[in-house]
């Protein structure tokens, strides 16, 4: 798969987080939860700490603009890749996607293995499934601004569709929709393990695009939701760098993912059946030019 430059390093936004007003009148609107609402991340938050405090985290309502008008060409555009993605329901994508969706460990721990060829576990990787815990803090509560500013409804809240994630979508319509704290995550993640195994960082990368698509398959986000949580990972990668323990903790995994690769990929995992669906999903889930 040819990832664009563009998306993969910077992910430039040319479309940003809609009001799905242009479903109106043509699907049943489903009311959205009333008063403000926090990140999915919140819950993790109160568990264990990121690398960043909540002063060090990127201002996503400083660095994205507004969601765009209802009957934008931003919005247009988040309608039909809508529509064109509504074909992968109970598709073997539409199943990848519900597994994207779990950021329970050590389940999650393992969603960049067939990608990267690497078995992620808290016995042989350490440094390396704690410090992926750890950013989704970061990754996640740095959308949390926007979020709580933008207070948007997510697309199934609007037209009742179903979602590949029925047991989430409770706790989903107490959080908004602009933007995604998965794709935040996801680029964050790709980057970790681009970084750790250049040899694979065209895969990585690759994967984690694919993880923030996952949620417009989902119908939990709408396109423009998820590029502008890429360009929040984005910058939270960056400033990550800044951060000593997190270095450290990526000097270490480093070795550790050295020693890994030797065992190969995950035992018991079926990553052929993953490569094919991903393959095998519609095209409308390439990036944007």
């Amino acid at each position: 798969m040819n990832i664009p430059s563009n998306v993969v390093r910077g992910v430039t936004l040319l479309g940003f987080a809609g009001l799905l007003a242009w479903f109106v009148g043509c699907r049943d609107v489903v009311p959205s939860a009333p008063g403000p609402r926090e990140a999915t991340s919140a819950a993790a938050a109160a568990k264990m700490p990121g690398y960043l405090t909540p002063e060090e985290r990127p201002d996503s309502v400083a660095l994205l603009p507004p969601p765009p008008a209802p009957g934008s060409p931003e919005a247009d555009d988040d309608e039909a890749i809508y529509r064109k993605l509504s074909a992968l329901q109970d598709t073997a994508r539409w199943q990848l996607a519900a597994r994207d969706a779990n950021l329970k460990f050590p389940e999650a721990a393992s969603v960049f293995s067939c990608a990267v060829g690497i078995d992620v576990t808290a016995a042989t990787t350490p440094r390396l499934y704690a410090l992926l815990q750890r950013v989704i803090i970061d990754a996640g509560q740095s959308t949390a601004k926007a979020k709580q500013h933008y207070n948007s409804n997510r697309p199934f809240e609007v037209t009742g569709d179903p979602t590949c994630v029925p047991e989430d979508e409770k706790m989903l319509r107490g959080n908004a929709s602009y933007q995604s704290g998965h794709a935040s995550l996801g680029y964050v993640w790709g980057e970790v393990f681009a970084e750790l195994l250049p040899e694979r960082a065209g895969v990585a990368r690759a994967r984690a695009y694919e993880f923030g698509q996952s949620r417009v398959i989902c119908r939990v986000h709408r396109q423009s939701d998820v590029d502008a949580g890429r360009t929040v990972g984005a910058a939270v990668f960056e400033r990550l760098h800044q951060d000593p323990e997190f270095v450290a903790d990526m000097a270490a995994a480093k070795v550790e993912v050295k020693k890994a690769r030797k065992h190969g990929p995950p035992v018991g995992r079926d990553c052929s059946a993953e490569t094919a669906a991903l393959q095998a999903a519609d095209p409308a889930q390439q990036p944007r030019p």
